[in-house]
């Protein structure tokens, strides 16, 4: 047996022609002798531990002081990967730190290495991507290379929709479906800040940001974004080009999807519009419907024609 002498403070020792002869004698490690590690290795010790090693990833390995054993690999379709020395791995299901343990482990049982430090690196994650769902222009899974980061992965999908909300939702697969909602810019540039790390296994949700529709006799009939949260029936007027002097303002109403199908509802418009009463405030997905006086709207049928046209309307990028 050919023996190794590495130590932390010690010059690694070259490998020789005998040795490097030697690379397919190790013993072949399978998927049993994975689960023989200790309890205490196979627990989670952090957020790096969720990551799961599987088929496809490609691996750097590298043992301290001793470079001939510097190597990059891609772990097989039965969860193994092949290492100078000790041949093959079963480490498809690990952590990093645990197949960096298991790897030491075997370098020092085989004599290969005495008191090994092995550090693993994952260039590519390809057994578990990073799902990223909503209003992006190519919802999708995108494989993790390297460190990932949101915004990355936003450019890589497209880019937001004009749809897209002002925050993402990240969920951590192995955090018991813990979610972390992280606010967005305008523009992304503008809150750095929210240009987290994305591990693999993550899924990232864009919602879709609140919106309102003003139709029917206004100057420009659209779909308003609520991009705090907040409009009122006067500001969806204006943001509309007003109400024209053929608008039926004391038929005014706001049409609202409600548990039980679509409900609505009449204003004063014209008193509002005159100060005599309180305006009215909006919620997501609402309908003010502004009729003609020259044409009304009866029957269910009729308002279903309304709410159709409201979802056919284009999104009006300008934000109150």
């Amino acid at each position: 047996m050919i023996r190794i002498k590495s130590s932390r403070n010690a010059a690694g020792s070259a490998l020789t022609l005998v040795t490097l002869a030697m690379l397919a004698w190790g013993p072949r490690l399978h998927a049993q002798e994975a689960q023989a590690l200790p309890d205490a290795m196979a627990a989670p010790q952090g957020k790096a531990s969720v990551l799961r090693l599987g088929p496809g990833d490609l691996l750097e390995l590298n043992v301290y002081n001793v470079p001939e054993l510097t190597t990059k690999t891609r772990i097989g379709s039965n969860g193994d990967v092949y290492l100078p020395l000790v041949d093959y791995v079963h480490v498809a299901g690990l952590s990093l730190e645990d197949a960096q343990a298991l790897i030491e482990k075997r370098l020092s049982d085989g004599g290969f290495v005495n008191d090994p430090h092995v550090t693993l690196f994952v260039s590519e994650y390809a057994s578990q991507g990073v799902s990223l769902l909503g209003e992006v222009m190519k919802p999708g899974v995108y494989p993790a290379l390297g460190q990932q980061r949101l915004f990355d992965l936003i450019s890589s999908a497209g880019g937001l929709t004009e749809k897209a909300g002002r925050d993402a939702t990240i969920t951590h697969r192995d955090q018991n479906g813990k979610a972390t909602v992280v606010p967005l810019g305008k523009n992304l540039a503008d809150l750095p800040d929210s240009n987290v790390t994305v591990l693999p296994g993550d899924t990232v949700v864009i919602r879709k940001a609140d919106v309102v529709y003003v139709v029917g006799d206004v100057g420009r009939p659209s779909g308003f974004l609520m991009d705090n949260g907040r409009l009122t029936v006067l500001q969806a007027i204006a943001l509309a080009g007003g109400t024209t002097r053929t608008s039926k303002l004391s038929d005014a109403r706001i049409l609202r999807k409600g548990p039980n199908g679509t409900a609505e509802t009449r204003i004063e418009l014209k008193k509002i519009l005159q100060a005599k009463t309180a305006d009215v405030p909006m919620q997501a997905d609402d309908i003010l419907f502004i009729p003609t006086s020259t044409g009304r709207i009866v029957g269910t049928r009729s308002l279903e024609a309304v709410v159709q046209a409201a979802t056919a309307l284009s999104i009006v990028a300008i934000r109150p």
